[in-house]
């Protein structure tokens, strides 16, 4: 959403997958993800399945685990599972990571199509913030999906299903 805010030029649609152009307040197991995640690089595992069962002491939801496990790139030199973007960088950066930069929806807005998939068993797109997502982005459409925040790993069948550019919708 930031990105197209910022620079619409660079997109020519926009799928937002439960989040909304809103501060929001992130639940306390991203803390937790973060432990396992630390756990599994002070480990040193090579193996993808030992990196999920250390994560299945943090998650047990196997969706969130497989998402989460995404992150995981392997050192050419050693062949370990590591993260990604290093734990120091997202640990300091917990606090702020569900803030929205943009406040004014008179002062920017996204103008091509979007798509708002929404997981309905979450919080972070909730009905009250509809219209101010029609004022940042006026050509969204809404889409639900029955599952929470981990829309695409929790019902991915149903995420494909999603027909939102082929249909020209926000056009």
């Amino acid at each position: 959403m930031t990105i197209a805010l910022r620079s619409p030029d660079l997109l020519g649609a926009l799928v937002a997958v439960d989040n909304a152009p809103v501060d929001a307040e992130l639940h306390t197991n991203f803390g937790k993800y973060l432990e396992g995640m630390k756990e599994i690089q002070d480990t040193g595992v090579t193996k993808q399945v030992d990196a999920d069962r250390i994560l299945q002491k943090y998650e047990s939801a196997l969706p969130i685990r497989q998402f989460l496990l995404t992150n995981l790139v392997r050192k050419a030199e050693n062949n370990q599972l590591v993260l990604r973007i290093p734990i120091k960088t997202l640990a300091s950066s917990l606090g702020n990571m569900g803030d929205f930069p943009f406040r004014d929806p008179e002062e920017v807005s996204y103008k091509g199509p979007t798509l708002i998939v929404r997981g309905t068993k979450s919080h972070y797109v909730a009905d009250d913030v509809l219209p101010l997502i029609g004022r940042f982005f006026p050509k969204f459409v809404l889409r639900d999906i029955d599952c929470g925040h981990w829309v695409i790993s929790e019902k991915p069948a149903a995420f494909r299903q999603v027909d939102f550019l082929k249909d020209g919708a926000g056009d």
